[in-house]
């Protein structure tokens, strides 16, 4: 037999049928939905008069629109009251599992689908969301879906997809202390640009790579669609079954078993071909942070912003005006620069390992007066764990307050928006410009350099404060 591919494996057993010369139907094991991409969806199905084919497969949860305060309340924006009533509404006529607003088990989706245990390895999973890619760190197929797709897949349970091509990204060696899985991203990012993957679906492998949490790889999966790719992956292991086991839709008892015998099976074969191959040292990275205003334009925090000589001359226009938007020169350092506001939160650092990592170190420390933070969990469970483990006292010692769970200041959609020309430190994953509110500034960086320029009120480098 051929030697295949982690991601051959799961795509080729999922494929219903394949269409000559185009796309492949994929069944879809499991669909997450939200309030945002979901009305439209429900809505054309009721207009051609079609039920969720199969209810039991999906789950929703609110988290794009809603407030991170006074969450009991009533909403007061129409149009996120409006889409979370119709998302209860369309969940309740459906038949759908729905974690409401204040309902225990709610949160950012994907935070909520690893901890509940419904993503597992070996599924593919779909959700109108970019970062759908997250999942991928459990070695399932995971990508993001229009709104028309979304219900494609409550009609069908199926989809119609293109086959991406194959790329894996090694990164061998150990990271340093202070640099974490969001370093690690921002790197990748950094060296192959926002198209450096497009048309790819990506493995992660390496050392580096299996030493992280299962919490750090869904970081670097999460990222994998800020440099083009439909999605990420890294094989399922030990870590992996640890962190699945007892959650509550894992399996359980025998059926846990052979669940754990089949998913030893999901790794890349030797000899095994790839479209495309990168190799990454470790060690050669430091604490990230970006400048502009696409992920790709990153520095180590110790690095300066390129100068003109090292830009290529093509892109040279574009990359000033970016500059300009951000209020940098070519050539300047950004260590030392004033920060107006940090963000820890979203579906890429929004989960309780991202917490302890904030309150390690702003422990026994304060806040600047000059910055506003905000510490948003990503989800009830995380929430709760949190207060539990005493981290949210150290965080109100500090001058910190946690907020409560949603995407919040990741985009502009609710009302946790950065004012125009302030400066955020943010833990989430975009920075395009508006991304955070119009006219903000995003530097996209790990808890620790967030939690490194909240207590000092400007660029630091984490590993000083250790």
């Amino acid at each position: 037999m051929e030697p295949k591919t982690l991601f051959d494996k799961v795509w080729d057993a999922h494929v219903v049928e394949k269409i000559e010369g185009g796309p492949s139907v994929l069944y879809i094991d499991k669909h997450l939905i939200h309030e945002v991409t979901s009305p439209q969806a429900f809505a054309g199905l009721e207009s051609r008069g079609l039920k969720v084919f199969r209810p039991e497969k999906t789950v929703a949860t609110p988290d794009h629109n809603i407030p991170t305060v006074n969450q009991h309340l009533k909403i007061e924006d129409e149009l996120s009251r409006n889409q979370i009533e119709t998302l209860t509404a369309n969940c309740k006529k459906n038949d759908i599992t729905l974690y409401g607003l204040n309902h225990p088990k709610n949160g950012i989706v994907h935070v909520v689908g690893p901890e509940l245990g419904h993503t597992q390895p070996g599924m593919t999973m779909v959700c109108g969301d970019s970062h759908t890619s997250t999942h991928g760190a459990f070695g399932a197929v995971a990508f993001g879906i229009g709104t028309s797709e979304v219900e494609m897949v409550l009609a069908t349970q199926c989809i119609l997809q293109p086959k991406p091509k194959r790329m894996r990204i090694t990164i061998d060696g150990e990271l340093q202390k202070g640099v974490t899985a969001k370093d690690l991203t921002l790197y990748v990012i950094a060296q192959l640009g926002t198209g450096g993957a497009t048309g790819y679906f990506v493995e992660y492998a390496g050392s580096a790579v299996r030493n992280l949490t299962m919490e750090g790889r869904m970081t670097v999966c999460n990222m994998s669609i800020e440099m083009g790719a439909r999605g990420g992956m890294i094989a399922p292991d030990e870590t992996t079954f640890e962190y699945v086991k007892g959650r509550e839709f894992a399996p359980k008892g025998e059926d846990w078993d052979k669940a754990v015998a089949k998913w030893k099976e999901l790794k890349t074969d030797d000899g095994a071909v790839f479209d495309k191959e990168y190799t990454y040292k470790a060690e050669d990275i430091e604490p990230m942070l970006t400048y502009g205003t696409n992920p790709g334009m990153g520095t180590g925090i110790s690095g300066n912003i390129p100068t003109a000589e090292e830009v290529e001359a093509s892109e040279l226009p574009t990359f000033k005006k970016s500059l300009e938007y951000m209020g940098f020169g070519l050539g300047d350092k950004l260590l030392g620069k004033k920060v107006d506001y940090v963000f820890v939160g979203s579906c890429t650092n929004g989960r309780i390992e991202d917490l302890r990592m904030l309150a390690s170190l702003v422990k026994g420390k304060k806040k600047a007066d000059s910055v506003t933070a905000w510490i948003v969990p990503g989800s009830k469970q995380v929430e709760k764990q949190a207060q539990e483990e005493g981290l949210v006292e150290v965080l109100e010692e500090a001058g910190f307050e946690l907020r409560q769970p949603g995407c919040s200041a990741c985009l502009a959609m609710n009302d946790d928006k950065i004012p125009a020309g302030k400066y955020s430190v943010s833990t989430s994953n975009r920075n395009f410009e508006g991304r955070q509110g119009p006219g903000s500034r995003t530097l996209l960086a790990s808890p620790l350099t967030a939690a490194a320029a909240a207590v000092t009120g400007v660029i630091t480098d984490p590993r000083e404060l250790f």
